[in-house]
Parts: C-alpha cells; sequence; structure tokens
C-alpha cells in the first residue's frame, strides 16, 4: 500500500479542479491509499467522492490536526494548496511532498502590465503535473463532482416540481467584480423564452429582492435556499447554465453542462476555464479592456468605477444562446 495525502484547504471551484487528480492516482497508482485535507466547510463536497479512502478536516486546532496526520504515517504529500499553512503541514510530516505551482508572479505581471507570460494549459493539468513521477496521467474523463445519497433522497421532490426545460442563472460570485449586474440579470429574464432558476448564496439575496418577475415568467428564485450539493443537483437537470467565474460553473462542467461562462475582471488566460465542459460551452468577455484583467480574484467594486468588463457584455448574443438550449 502506498499512502498520500493531497491538501487543498479552499474553495469549492478548486477543490471540484482536483478531482481528476483523486481519480487518477487512485485508478493509477497501485494499492493507493488517498487521504484528502481540506477545510471542515467544504467536507459535503467530498464526503461521497468514492476514489478517497480517508477525508481529513481543519478546524480551529491545528495543533491537533497535525498530530492526527503524523499518526498516519503517510509516504507522500501532494500539495495542491501551497500556502504558508500547507507549508506547516508537509513539515510537521515531514514526508516527500510534490507542490503545484501558483504562478503568482507570471499572474501579477499579467494583472498589473498586462504581460502574458501564463502558459497556454488548463489548472487541472498543472495540478496532475505534480504526480508526473509516480506516471500519472490525464485520463481526459474532465471533472468529477459526487452527491452524497441522502442529499439526493432529501431534495428530489423540489426537483420534481421543476419544469423539464429551464436555464440557470448564476447571481453570484466570490467577488462583485466577477457578477452579472442585476440589471442585466433582469434584462436577460425578461427576454428569455424559458423557464429561469436562480442560483446563489445567502450574500446574494438582496440582489434578487431587487429583480421583478413578471406574471408570465416562471422564475424560480432558490438563492441564498439551497446548499452546494441541492445546487448541484438543479444544475445535473438544467438545459443551459450562464455563470461568471464561480464553483458552480466547474460543477457544471463536471456534469457536462452547456456552460455559457461571463468573464468580469479575471479572464480564462489564468486558467480556469470549465474543464472539460459540453462541446457547445461558449465563453463572454469583453476583449480590449485596458483595465482588464484588475485582479487574479476580485474587488467589491470596479476600480475604474465604469465596471465595463460587465456592463459592455453582448447580452443579446448571450440571450439568443440561452433560448438555442431550452426551445422544445
Amino acid at each position: 500500500m502506498v499512502k498520500f495525502l493531497i491538501i487543498r484547504f479552499s474553495s469549492i471551484g478548486d477543490i471540484v479542479l482536483t478531482s481528476p487528480v483523486i481519480r487518477c492516482m487512485k485508478t493509477q497508482i497501485e494499492d493507493a491509499e488517498i487521504h484528502y485535507l481540506t477545510k471542515a466547510k467544504y467536507e459535503p463536497i467530498l464526503i461521497a467522492n468514492p476514489h478517497i479512502d480517508k477525508l481529513h478536516l481543519l478546524r480551529s486546532n491545528c495543533n491537533a490536526l497535525i498530530k492526527k496526520l503524523q499518526s498516519e504515517n503517510f509516504d507522500y504529500v501532494i500539495d495542491l494548496h501551497n500556502n504558508i499553512r500547507s507549508f506547516r503541514i508537509k513539515s510537521a510530516l515531514n514526508r516527500i511532498s510534490f507542490s503545484f505551482h501558483k504562478l503568482n508572479f507570471r499572474k501579477w505581471l499579467l494583472v498589473n502590465f498586462k504581460i502574458h507570460r501564463l502558459p497556454k494549459i488548463h489548472i487541472v493539468d498543472r495540478y496532475l503535473q505534480t504526480t508526473n513521477v509516480f506516471s500519472v496521467v490525464n485520463d481526459q474523463q474532465g471533472l468529477d463532482f459526487f452527491i452524497p445519497k441522502d442529499d439526493q433522497e432529501e431534495f428530489k421532490i423540489r426537483i420534481d416540481q421543476l419544469p423539464g426545460s429551464f436555464a440557470i442563472i448564476v447571481v453570484g460570485g466570490g467577488h462583485n467584480t466577477k457578477q452579472i449586474p442585476v440589471n442585466k440579470i433582469q434584462y436577460i429574464i425578461d427576454h428569455l423564452n424559458c423557464p429561469v432558476v436562480l442560483l446563489g448564496g445567502p450574500e446574494d439575496i438582496k440582489k434578487t429582492e431587487m429583480i421583478n418577475y413578471s406574471e408570465k415568467k416562471d422564475v424560480f428564485d432558490f438563492v441564498g435556499k439551497l446548499t452546494v450539493n441541492q445546487s448541484a443537483l438543479v444544475i445535473k437537470d438544467c438545459r443551459v447554465i450562464l455563470t461568471p467565474d464561480t464553483g458552480l460553473m466547474h460543477i457544471a462542467a463536471a456534469f457536462k453542462k452547456p456552460i455559457l461562462s461571463i468573464w468580469g475582471n479575471t479572464v480564462p488566460e489564468f486558467g480556469m476555464y470549465p474543464y472539460c465542459p459540453d462541446k457547445n460551452s461558449e465563453y463572454f468577455e469583453v476583449r480590449g479592456l485596458k483595465c482588464r484583467p484588475c485582479s487574479k480574484i476580485g474587488f467589491s467594486k470596479c476600480p475604474k468605477k465604469h465596471f465595463n468588463c460587465m456592463n459592455n457584455q453582448d447580452y443579446q448574443k448571450i440571450i439568443k444562446r440561452m433560448n438555442t438550449f431550452t426551445q422544445n
């Protein structure tokens, strides 16, 4: 038996993007035992993964966690987070480790000087490079997302109440400069020829309260009302999803859904675009803006105050594309 510890603390999208590493290691390394370390709040998105033999959770007490990890006697550590905390854990375990390179300096060059030196390779393939020494190769099966049976059974009745053909609009995003403006969401809803499901977290509820639903429109507002796994169940049944650069975008890719990804302050060149989604997926971005990308993550508001990266998107084209997926 060869015992591995994979480390990725956060966040939803980043963790989903590590799923090919988990699967390929488990299926290609003989007698591999795969352990995974993440923050406790992300347990629900990993608990049902059949390729993980044991899940370790980071809570408030890191010292207790380290002692527990030391007792496991790992052979190797695969560090897919590569920060101070993961360095501390690797040092305490004193095992051979392989770390993911974040390329932060190259991202800094792109953000601050618009000098593009990033490799044309998806972050999934860069994650997989940490396993080269074990002769692990990309099986080209894309991303995984496993939903616990309990979540499926508890939420089935609500799913059955949705229409047979619907589109999803993801309202939220990690930062405001990634999100679709409320007035644009309103415009899209008003011009779609199909029922719409809105998804987002509790922090996005105020945005949906600003949207007026026409009596003739079937709008299912699930913002702030679902768990991640419940949102995944809705995504699994949709015809198309319009989403910013979010974790739900990567969950949609895992289910091979048609994804219309809309990019604000971040850019696909960072290497975190939808991985192996439905072939009809498409990117939408405003090219030629000198201020873009303005951050590798995002801001609470546009630094230039115009938010042209979202306001100037071709929303008519987006609506047309969404309608093509939901026509019966």
